[in-house]
């Protein structure tokens, strides 16, 4: 069974939080299906986007788990993104949180390498 999975994040203004998830996924957008809404593919089939969305702005939550944790927090911090938290579960499993403009949680959990 074939699954594409699209993971809104919805945003107040488009174009001030374009360029600071541009620097988050770390280049422009797999697609723009229009002028309010940008879409990166994370993974085959997978896809992060935002969209201009005042009134539900500012409540996402999204969790993608890598096999690259460290590398990814290492690029996106090159990158001028720096998490708001980092915590370690039982078993090693870590998580790192990222808030955009809007306070919306964008997150990587995975092993540290």
């Amino acid at each position: 069974m074939a699954l594409d999975l699209f993971a809104g994040i919805p945003v107040t203004d488009y174009t001030v939080a374009l360029p600071w998830y541009e620097r988050f996924f770390g280049g422009q957008p797999s697609f723009l299906p229009n002028d309010i809404e940008a879409v990166w593919e994370v993974a085959e089939h997978r896809y992060i986007y935002i969209v201009e969305d005042p009134e539900r702005a500012g409540n996402a939550l999204v969790l993608s788990f890598v096999d690259d944790l460290d590398t990814r927090v290492a690029e996106a911090g090159r990158r001028g993104i720096e998490p708001t938290k980092r915590e370690t579960y039982d078993g090693g499993v870590t998580k790192v949180t990222y808030r955009d403009a809007d306070g919306n949680e964008i997150s990587f959990g995975g092993a540290p390498g």
